[in-house]
């Protein structure tokens, strides 16, 4: 058993490649030797997103406060909730964010295939982002 205690693992800011607006990444857990998921609680200022980008093994959000917003490439921009749990299948281009005037946490889960779990891809633009 292993246990980690809050705040052994250090936030991080997330990297402005990546993201849009202010945005902390709080690592859960990490993959191991003889795993391949990783899971952080992920907190969105009002108006951040994520570029878009893809997980070969889909990726899983559970939504813990705010209001947020998904959106896979050709859907539409769809909000959620406390409590609202999003699963984005294998290499689906998505994005998601908080609402343009709250902010939003959610916990993400994905798993690596052949040593990577993400692809980055262009940001979404203040257009896309506000085509609702």
């Amino acid at each position: 058993m292993e246990i980690y205690k809050n705040g052994s693992l250090p936030s991080i800011k997330g990297p402005q490649d990546w993201f849009t607006g202010s945005v902390r990444i709080d690592p859960l857990y990490q993959k191991k030797q003889v795993t391949k998921g990783a899971g952080a609680l992920v907190t969105f200022e009002a108006g951040a997103r994520t570029a878009w980008h893809t997980h070969p093994a889909g990726q899983t959000l559970i939504v813990q406060s705010g209001v947020g917003l998904v959106q896979r490439k050709g859907g539409p921009i769809v909000e959620i909730y406390p409590g609202d749990v999003v699963w984005f299948e294998p290499e689906e281009v998505h994005w998601h964010g908080a609402a343009e005037n709250k902010a939003m946490s959610h916990i993400a889960i994905q798993e690596e295939v052949n040593g990577s779990a993400v692809t980055w891809m262009d940001k979404v633009t203040d257009e896309e982002y506000s085509s609702k």
